[in-house]
């Protein structure tokens, strides 16, 4: 890896960077998003992420060069920033002086004539706007054996800073899939064999603990942090399904609901048995 110094931040390269941090826009046009910090760099890394560039500052170079190492096997190039720089392309106030440039992996759509869908349960978020919940969902899909998600209607960028932050990674490992029209991907889940089943927070559903979830393939469909799943998406789907709350609580947020579910679904599969 080449290394260059850079120590201006109108140095252009610092601006591209500075603009894939902060805007979606950007990162859906150039097809590339920052990641930042020497563990998850690294972790894009070991995934097979493509990196086209990797940002560090000397005090990261001392404290992580173990993490550049790796990093520096895959990046064609290499940039020694002054903390000036950094902080100007950094999302957090306690920023470690790592960076790295990335392309996009590939997301396809919802049907299996672009690419096939794997023949295991899997999740629907529908128009989750918190980068840190959509995070956090994707992170415990992995760690619970979950393969597949797909982002239904408006949901927010799974590549922005917070989300990946939240996802510890996931998101480079996971295949995500965009779905833009609910009623088609409905239709193609239900044509390969998926049960779909819309979480809601109505105790007249039924309960998710009750339901014979290891007889089929599963898709559970989560919806938006303050208004749930759209009206159509719940009628598309076969079954609605609740959480019991005894308590006095009249719902979750979508993160909480989302690792109860996913749990409840790889467990009687048998996925979540192994333990922590």
């Amino acid at each position: 890896m080449e290394i260059l110094h850079i120590t201006s931040r109108r140095d252009p390269r610092v601006k591209s960077a500075a603009a894939l941090r902060d805007s979606p826009v950007q990162r859906r046009k150039d097809g590339l998003f920052l990641c930042e910090g020497a563990r998850l760099c690294e972790d894009a890394a070991r995934s097979g992420v493509k990196i086209r560039a990797c940002f560090f500052t000397r005090k990261a170079q001392e404290k992580y060069g173990r993490y550049l190492e790796e990093i520096g096997r895959v990046s064609p190039e290499g940039y020694l920033v002054e903390e000036p720089v950094a902080k100007l392309i950094s999302s957090t106030k306690n920023y470690q002086g790592v960076f790295c440039l990335c392309e996009s992996p590939q997301m396809p759509g919802s049907s299996s004539e672009e690419r096939p869908l794997r023949k295991s349960s899997c999740v629907v978020l529908e128009n989750l706007q918190d980068p840190g919940n959509l995070g956090g969902v994707l992170r415990t899909a992995e760690a619970l054996g979950v393969e597949q998600i797909f982002l239904l209607g408006d949901c927010c960028d799974p590549f922005s800073p917070k989300a990946l932050r939240s996802s510890m990674g996931a998101a480079f490992r996971l295949e995500l899939r965009r779905a833009e029209d609910a009623g088609a991907l409905c239709k193609g889940l239900k044509k390969e064999g998926f049960a779909l089943l819309a979480a809601v927070p109505d105790h007249t559903a039924k309960k998710i603990t009750e339901l014979p979830l290891s007889a089929r393939l599963c898709a559970v469909f989560i919806g938006n942090e303050g208004n749930g799943l759209e009206k159509e998406t719940i009628s598309l789907c076969g079954e609605r399904v609740t959480i019991p709350m005894p308590g006095r609580a009249e719902s979750l947020n979508a993160l909480a609901a989302a690792t109860i579910l996913i749990w409840e679904m790889q467990r009687k599969e048998g996925k979540a048995d192994e333990g922590f």
